[in-house]
């Protein structure tokens, strides 16, 4: 008889044990607790900014990055563009007049930001770098582009 065998089922046996510890033990596992956490972190959002943010010369991904989402904003949210729940530009980050933008999300180069604006006051900025990955097939970076934007404005 090989006598790895026994070690092997005591150690599978305490792996089983820890992970069903860990499953009962932490909160984001339990059906109650995740939407716990998801009202938590939903918020009332009153304005969403979009801005594409680009240098003085720009490579075929770049201008492909900001055509996309401009042209996502405006087939999926023209009400919300014409109220001014949402607002998209192009950002030349090089201009001195676009000094104090790039300071407030804190740009380092080509990006596609949003920058949501709570009914709190609270302010938050996130790059989305998931769009380079899409440019090459433009329906699906526009349907996950809309689909980020639907997840701000919802407060998510």
């Amino acid at each position: 008889m090989n006598h790895k065998y026994p070690f092997l089922i005591a150690f599978v046996v305490f792996l089983v044990f820890i992970a069903g510890y860990i499953g009962i033990n932490d909160n984001r596992i339990t059906g109650a607790s995740v939407v716990e956490t998801v009202k938590e972190r939903t918020v009332n959002i009153d304005k969403l900014e979009i801005y594409h943010f680009h240098g003085t010369h720009q490579c075929y991904s770049c201008i492909t990055v900001g055509q996309y989402a401009e042209e996502t904003v405006n087939a999926y949210f023209a009400d919300e563009m014409k109220s001014g729940r949402i607002v998209f530009g192009h950002i030349n980050g090089e201009l001195p007049e676009n000094r104090d933008l790039v300071a407030k999300y804190g740009v380092t180069s080509a990006s596609l930001w949003l920058g949501t604006y709570a009914k709190d006051g609270r302010f938050s900025a996130e790059q989305n770098i998931n769009v380079w990955y899409k440019i090459d097939n433009k329906e699906a970076y526009m349907i996950y582009l809309k689909g980020v934007i639907e997840q701000k404005l919802a407060g998510n």
